[in-house]
């Protein structure tokens, strides 16, 4: 009997996602033929590499970003693959992994689009999500920050990005163990017929919903899962 059970923490979608290649069932039967137990989506945020529907209203427009986690959710109870429900939000090139919030809080808040780092770690936190730094020191034109931000303000931190050069995620470790931060792992997926693996957290127990997750990692019980 397994007793490793093997998330996907950083993923993205075709529909939702203006630089994803594979759609939702794409990625979740592939993740599914390697093994995995379950993935957290999480479809860059209207204020990230979104398709960005326009002339709707911010109701509509937030459930139409949240079709493509139901595309996922739906693929994965017919192939047996858990699917959870994530996003990534970004502030000015730099990107938060956020978990254990769902489409009533994305509904309720219209004005998520435009806070900065400080703002929407208050808000996701008063409303029990949490918040994760993804790809610290990533070096792109676009980011007009490249380090990872204040620790007090984020719940944990991706020291292993697959997608992401040897360098930079070891900056992200040091940062991490400095200030005592969780820390995680993901591929950053955007396209099933390139998947980086192997890479995610590994429990011992079989998550029933996306808080096992959140609390392995904060407690350091979850592996980091890295090649």
């Amino acid at each position: 009997m397994n007793n490793e059970f093997l998330y996907e923490t950083h993923m993205h979608m075709f529909e939702t996602c203006a630089c994803a290649v594979s759609t939702a069932a794409e990625q979740v039967r592939a993740y599914k033929e390697r093994g995995y137990t379950g993935i957290i989506t999480t479809s860059h945020f209207l204020n990230g590499n979104c398709r960005r529907p326009v002339g709707k209203t911010w109701k509509e427009k937030m459930e139409w970003f949240y079709f493509g986690y139901q595309q996922a959710k739906k693929e994965g109870e017919k192939c047996g693959l858990d699917v959870f429900f994530g996003w990534e939000y970004s502030i000015r090139g730099s990107d938060f992994l956020t978990y254990g919030l769902d489409i009533d809080f994305l509904i309720a808040n219209p004005s998520l689009y435009n806070l900065e780092i400080a703002e929407y770690s208050a808000l996701v936190r008063m409303h029990g999500g949490y918040l994760a730094q993804a790809h610290p020191y990533r070096d792109d034109d676009y980011i007009e920050y490249k380090f990872p931000v204040d620790p007090q303000l984020i719940d944990g931190i991706e020291v292993y990005n697959s997608g992401r050069p040897s360098d930079i995620n070891a900056k992200a470790l040091v940062f991490a163990k400095k200030h005592n931060l969780p820390m995680q792992s993901g591929s950053d997926s955007h396209d099933c017929e390139n998947l980086r693996f192997p890479s995610g957290v590994k429990l011992k127990k079989k998550a029933e919903n996306i808080f096992d997750i959140i609390e392995a990692v904060k407690t350091n019980t979850a592996e980091l899962v890295t090649y």
